[in-house]
């Protein structure tokens, strides 16, 4: 694929914040794809996005993006203080269907639109998730990069200063976007992201539905650290994948030339459902103007996992919500919002 660099964000000063960068808002998304929730069912699956849209309200506005016919449903569970916003979805995992938002050194703020197609074909109702980042960057009136490559919120983390974190199992799916190499892929993240060096993990977590996400595995929480969870069972398939990324970070340089820092969380015990796993994970959080919003699983790892977020964070007041009924979904709570940096 083939892009015109002098049109692209970095080419005009845009660049990706670093997540716990002061927000303007967050984005939310009403489910709206009941064969995504066949644990607690869909309406489990709102009942906990409204939970976590009031927890983030605290701190910042949030806007919640829901289908027209499903608009007044929307608005009486939700309550005041959510913004509600018509716009026609199939499914609702902000994250991945919402703009990538960027921002120059003015202040100014733009989104960046992916291309999306259901996560490499997880399934084919998407069309309609298709065109809400377009959606949004038109309500929101901010300048729309549309990107030539597919490519999800979920697959990439930034430390806000160059550099990025990946998976190859994620990126060189050829159900994403066949016959491009590393170099080819660098090279757009380069252009739409600001990035100016990419780490490369290995995979994601086991049997990801969304097929190597790295925000189920790893994140920056400041530039120069990263945390990953590894379980210390080593039968655990994911005991093996997780220290392959862990050799691949301690290798690893940032984009000015730093070694990475690793914080290990552990990981909460195998949950499977109707014989496939499910994704739990402490990585999968919400940043928030001076907040953080963090899972609990109802695991023994909970407490500690707070207490290792408390000591990183000091400044921030954390929150833990349950997310039995996000992960059911294939996903958690970062997988659900989208932040748009303050302008």
């Amino acid at each position: 694929m083939t892009f015109d660099v002098s049109k692209s964000p970095a080419s005009r000063g845009f660049s990706l914040p670093a997540e716990w960068m002061p927000h303007a808002r967050t984005w939310m998304a009403w489910p709206a794809r009941p064969a995504t929730w066949q644990g607690g069912g869909i309406e489990a699956a709102r009942a906990v996005h409204v939970e976590l849209a009031k927890a983030i309200a605290g701190f910042e506005p949030v806007t919640m993006v829901c289908s027209p016919g499903e608009l007044a449903e929307a608005s009486l569970m939700c309550g005041p203080g959510i913004d509600l916003a018509p716009v026609p979805l199939s499914d609702g995992w902000m994250r991945d269907i919402g703009p990538t938002f960027v921002k120059n050194a003015a202040g100014d703020i733009g989104g960046i639109d992916w291309i999306f197609n259901g996560w490499g074909g997880l399934h084919n109702e998407f069309s309609l998730d298709a065109q809400v980042a377009a959606e949004v960057l038109k309500l929101r009136a901010c300048q729309r990069f549309a990107a030539p490559i597919v490519l999800e919120g979920g697959a990439f983390g930034s430390d806000g200063a160059g550099t990025l974190l990946v998976t190859e199992q994620c990126l060189l799916d050829p159900k994403r976007n066949p016959g491009m190499s590393k170099t080819d892929i660098e090279a757009h993240l380069a252009e739409f992201l600001g990035a100016g060096a990419v780490i490369w993990l290995g995979q994601g977590y086991e049997e990801d539905e969304t097929g190597g996400h790295v925000d189920e595995v790893a994140c920056f929480v400041k530039p120069g650290t990263v945390m990953l969870q590894v379980p210390s069972d080593p039968a655990d398939p994911n005991y093996l994948i997780q220290h392959d990324n862990l050799a691949r970070l301690k290798s690893a340089r940032d984009a000015c030339g730093r070694s990475i820092e690793v914080i290990e969380i552990p990981q909460p015990a195998r949950r499977e459902l109707n014989g496939r796993r499910l994704t739990l994970s402490y990585i999968n959080f919400a940043f928030a103007n001076d907040g953080l919003i963090i899972p609990s699983f109802g695991d023994p790892c909970d407490d500690p996992v707070f207490r290792i977020f408390t000591g990183l964070f000091p400044d921030r007041k954390i929150i833990q919500l349950q997310a039995d009924d996000l992960v059911v979904g294939g996903g958690g709570i970062h997988c659900i919002t989208q932040q748009e940096p303050a302008a």
